[in-house]
């Protein structure tokens, strides 16, 4: 009643799930991984112990295939589940039981497994793999389009309820405290993989650090256009002066922390465009934005 795919980005250090069901809150059940060990899907009549018990086999040194097969020989209803598992380095593995409802089946990649049962057809795992393979870019745009086109491919037999994505790395969480870079679940929608991607693009504006390539320096243009800005939304009173200042830093601030932008802040006379043009495109730009923006 599952598909899902679980994959590495080596050089990102990121691990993650993405998975989609006719079941409710498919993110609660089926996704689990730890930064710098390894990702696990556990669904069809799920064993959540997986989850867990395979991280620590995992952490423990043992291989993906022989942390699978420890976990079936200590489950008297194997025949019934399903899993995929990749580790922070080694080969995946999937699995299906012999009594998973079908289409059910999986396939494995250099850095992915893909999984799925009670579905339309095997194209679902293929259109996943495929799509994984071939399409660049950070690790969870490759898992939510894996998703989508497995999807697009036929996926559950029974029709779409919810579906989570889920990436880790060290120190990936909000604040750096935790791994959680990405923890997003749609527990029950009619199209839960579109509203998955809804999410995505929020989570990348509030949560992303910004991009080396996308700060920009606070010249007089961005000043001035600042301070046209937050009069706008009501944070900022002084003249438009073009020059940064203490007042004008002040109300950037406090729009920032009001907005949730707080990660995307930067110190010293900097901003980031990802910030710029979220402003511009809530408040307006009576000067259609800086040349140098």
């Amino acid at each position: 009643m599952t598909f899902s795919i679980v994959a590495r980005d080596p050089q990102a250090g990121e691990l993650g799930i993405a998975v989609q069901s006719k079941f409710l809150a498919v993110g609660a059940v089926v996704p689990w991984a730890q930064a710098g060990i390894g990702a696990i899907a556990t669904q069809s009549w799920a064993n959540t112990t997986y989850g867990p018990r395979g991280l620590e086999l995992l952490a423990r040194g043992f291989s993906a295939a022989e942390t699978l097969e420890q976990l079936l020989a200590d489950d008297a209803e194997r025949a019934k589940r399903q899993v995929g598992i990749v580790p922070a380095s080694g080969a995946p593995v999937t699995y299906t039981g012999s009594e998973c409802f079908p289409w059910a089946g999986g396939r494995v990649g250099e850095h992915y497994a893909c999984q799925g049962n009670i579905l339309v057809s095997e194209e679902t795992v293929n259109a996943m793999a495929r799509t994984f393979e071939e399409t660049s870019g950070q690790l969870c745009d490759r898992l939510l389009a894996a998703l989508a086109a497995g999807q697009e491919a036929g996926g559950d037999s029974r029709g779409q309820q919810s579906a989570a994505l889920l990436v880790v790395r060290e120190k990936g969480g909000y604040g750096g405290f935790n791994d959680r870079f990405i923890d997003l679940r749609v527990d029950d929608h009619p199209h839960p993989i579109e509203e998955l991607a809804r999410l995505l693009r929020l989570h990348r504006l509030y949560l992303f650090p910004p991009d080396p390539q996308d700060i920009l320096p606070i010249d007089g243009a961005i000043a001035r256009e600042l301070q046209e800005l937050l009069r706008r939304s009501g944070d900022y009173h002084g003249p438009l002066s073009g020059v940064f200042d203490a007042q004008t830093r002040e109300a950037f601030w406090h729009f920032c922390g009001r907005e949730n932008l707080e990660e995307r802040w930067l110190e010293g006379e900097r901003i980031d465009r990802v910030v710029l043009t979220f402003m511009r495109e809530r408040l307006g730009s009576q000067s259609g934005g800086s040349g140098s923006a």
